[in-house]
This record gives structure tokens, C-alpha cells and sequence, in this order.
């Protein structure tokens, strides 16, 4: 479990192909590894993935065929930045949002305008995943939690204050840029555990019956 609060942006050393898998390897700069060991989860980029290797300030990590497929990661090449959160620890500070490192889909950034000292980012959604994107709500992008300013049909946007643009690799977003997207957990279990409307979609009367609101 994740808060989408970014530690730090690595750099990827390398990307070894394994048997059709993927070793891959960040060099962490920022990240404090003091308490990080084998078989911890780190979050790259928003992925959630298991620490097999340490080198000094390096970390490696196997990288599925269905995490290739599924993110971005299959797009990073030696040089790439990516955002750098370790998975969070009984009493941490959540700061963010709860983010499970398990990405619901690629966005697709559509356009960027600057709105005072800030930048505005659209992005396009795949189709069946902006249902789960309500304004005001919470969005989590290549790791990084944020609070969804406007939606509408298959966009929404969001506003990044330069803190975020300096501490994420948002800065290197440009029109095109594919990103990983993480819906709110809420969002997605909601319409999980609630029984399945034939017309009209989740009714007050379903919430009231189901013990979500009172």
C-alpha cells in the first residue's frame, strides 16, 4: 500500500530482457534505502514492484509480462525518470490518498496549459475507466496522488502546483506522453461490492440498503 506522495525521481540504469521477462534496474539518488531489504515493495512509476537486487544506491526489480503490457514501464528505456515511493509503513503520515501500486489503465496526455504559476494537464482515459473519475476526487498518476479538478466524458484534468511539477517526472510531460492510472480504491470496490442495476444504475435505495450512507 502506497499514499502517492513521492519520495524521489531515479533514473533507469538498465533493462535486461530475462526469459521474456524484464530485470529492471533505478538508481534511487534521493530515496533513503537505510530501512529497504529483499522482497520489499517499492513503487515505480505508480507499479508496485518487489526490491530482488540492491546496489548501493541501485535497486532491481523482475518486471512481468502483464506489468509490460499493462504500463508503461514496457516504454522506459536506459535514461528514463521515474517516480520513486516505498510502500508505507504502520503510523506513516498519509499525506496522499490510499494507492495500491495495481494500475487500472494508461492515460494519454492531450494537451497542457499554463494558469498562473501552475499547469493544467488533461488526459484522455480508456474507454470503461472514467466512470470511476468524479471531481474533486482523487487520481492517482505515475504514482503520483492527485485531486481531479474537471471531468468529462472520456478527459479530466488536474492542476499541478510547481512543488509537483519539481518533485515528480510530471515536468516531462508533453502531448502524447502515455502515463499509468490508478482510480480511487472507493470508486472501484463500490461498484464491486454493490449488486449490479439493470436500469438506472446504483440507486439512494441501494446505498441505504447496502449500509453506505445512513
Amino acid at each position: 500500500m502506497f499514499t502517492g506522495i513521492i519520495a524521489a525521481i531515479g533514473k533507469v540504469e538498465s533493462l535486461q530482457t530475462q526469459g521474456g521477462d524484464v530485470r529492471l534496474t533505478v538508481a534511487t539518488h534521493d530515496l533513503d534505502l537505510s530501512d529497504i531489504k529483499l522482497g520489499d515493495s517499492i513503487a515505480n512509476n505508480g507499479v508496485c514492484l518487489t526490491v530482488v537486487a540492491m546496489n548501493n544506491a541501485k535497486l532491481s526489480f523482475d518486471v512481468s509480462r502483464e506489468s509490460l503490457e499493462r504500463t508503461s514501464l514496457g516504454s522506459l528505456s536506459s535514461g528514463s525518470s521515474v517516480n520513486l515511493e516505498k510502500a508505507l509503513a504502520v503510523g506513516d503520515r498519509l499525506g496522499g490518498h490510499f494507492v495500491s501500486g495495481h494500475v487500472d489503465g494508461l492515460g494519454t496526455v492531450i494537451s497542457l496549459n499554463s494558469s498562473a504559476r501552475s499547469v493544467i494537464f488533461r488526459f484522455e482515459v480508456p474507454a470503461g475507466l472514467e466512470r470511476y473519475i468524479a471531481e474533486k476526487g482523487s487520481i492517482c498518476i505515475d504514482g503520483t496522488s492527485l485531486t481531479v479538478n474537471n471531468v468529462a466524458g472520456n478527459w479530466f484534468e488536474v492542476n499541478i502546483i510547481p512543488h509537483t511539477m519539481q518533485e515528480t517526472i510530471m515536468s516531462h510531460y508533453q502531448v502524447g506522453t502515455k502515463v499509468n492510472l490508478e482510480v480511487d480504491l472507493i470508486a472501484r470496490y463500490l461498484e464491486r461490492l454493490l449488486p449490479q442495476q439493470k436500469e438506472g444504475g446504483i440507486s439512494l435505495q441501494t446505498l441505504l440498503e447496502n449500509g453506505f450512507i445512513k
